[in-house]
């Protein structure tokens, strides 16, 4: 594994039940744009100081909702005892990241309904503050954007497609009625598309300006294609995760190795390819004069070689030495297969089989190729 430092994505807030929250740059981006957006509307109605106040207690409002959304999800996932990585807030989402997938269906649906319903409930506590403090004052002004930050992300969360949270939860209730979780995810997915492609322009172009909510000008427009896009791109994504993991039967070493040629480390590349086409395989590996495994050479470094250089390069120059982690037991296959590659990112791997004593070669891209759509 790894000891690279994980790169951050954004300002760090601190840890919520020990799990560290980060804001994203972008959504810095997105506040300035609601203020300038929402404040000239208000300039008239509630002169320029209390316009721009409201505009950016909307702003702050919209993101602190968000965090506390997630860490609805988080506090959960945490019951269930699931691991929780990290929180953040983005451009027009946040993220809870769950390293480890649900069990059961039950679970899935504890997760994702966990958001929505922290967001309904800050929502009632707006609207049940704003009689207290009144319509016409500053106070009363920001319990209603209390009520509409929070209705609004519950009302977007809610849709039955991936990957909003009433995906996950049509997800969790598809899963319980076929009993198979890609399946599942695939029909979310789909309905993910579905509202992206249809519901989302529908409603944020069409139906809410018609009843007066908004307006169907090029700021409006552009937000719902910008959320649109953002949930059809989520809905692809996982869509591809799921066809990838129905294909992980598909992956082992045994099926996958390509049977190799040893051949010395000084020996010119020319001539290792040479004999390579007439042995008909395509992978080599490098022993040493007793016959030792001792690298593996990677293809790329082959093809990127033009041929009247061959004869001057040794092949041993474009070999890895095989360490412990690129030597895969020959019966891997499906996630622990992915997750001995994930533990050591090479390009080529080698196994050996014991009862033989035949050396293959396990290429990266052979294995991506089956698990691509």
């Amino acid at each position: 594994m790894s000891d690279a430092p994980v790169r951050r994505p954004g300002l760090r807030l601190g840890r919520v039940l020990g799990v560290p929250v980060y804001i994203a740059p972008s959504w810095f981006l997105l506040a300035a744009l609601l203020v300038l957006a929402l404040s000239p509307q208000l300039v008239e109605r509630l002169g320029q100081t209390q316009a721009y106040v409201v505009s950016a207690s909307f702003a702050a409002l919209l993101g602190l909702s968000v965090l506390l959304h997630e860490i609805g999800h988080c506090v959960v996932a945490r019951l269930l005892g699931l691991p929780v990585r990290s929180i953040t807030i983005t451009f027009l989402a946040g993220f809870t990241e769950v390293t480890e997938p649900p069990q059961t269906p039950a679970r899935e649906y504890s997760v994702a309904v966990a958001g929505p319903m922290v967001s309904l409930l800050l929502a009632a506590v707006g609207v049940a503050l704003v009689p207290v403090f009144g319509t016409d004052t500053l106070s009363g002004r920001i319990c209603e954007n209390i009520a509409i930050t929070n209705g609004l992300i519950a009302a977007v969360n809610l849709l039955p497609g991936l990957p909003l949270d009433g995906g996950r939860v049509l997800r969790s209730v598809v899963w319980r009625l076929v009993g198979d979780p890609e399946r599942a995810t695939r029909a979310a997915a789909w309905s993910g598309r579905v509202i992206a492609l249809v519901v989302l322009p529908l409603v944020l172009v069409g139906l809410l300006p018609a009843l007066g909510y908004g307006s169907n000008n090029a700021g409006n427009v552009i937000f719902a294609g910008l959320l649109a896009a953002f949930v059809y791109s989520g809905a692809t994504a996982a869509l591809r995760r799921s066809e990838a993991i129905s294909r992980l039967p598909q992956v082992s070493v045994a099926a996958l190795a390509r049977p190799a040629l040893r051949v010395p480390a000084d020996l010119p590349l020319a001539e290792a390819v040479r004999r390579a086409q007439a042995a008909n395989v395509h992978a080599l590996v490098v022993v040493d004069s007793a016959g030792r495994l001792e690298g593996v050479v990677s293809e790329a470094a082959v093809l990127a070689t033009p041929e009247q250089r061959r004869p001057w390069v040794a092949v041993g120059t474009l070999a890895r030495r095989v360490e412990p982690g690129l030597q895969l037991d020959v019966g891997l296959a499906g996630e622990g297969l992915l997750a001995a590659m994930r533990a050591t990112p090479a390009s080529e791997y080698v196994t050996t089989d014991p009862a033989t004593g035949e050396v293959r070669v396990l290429v990266a891209q052979d294995v991506a190729k089956v698990l691509a759509p």
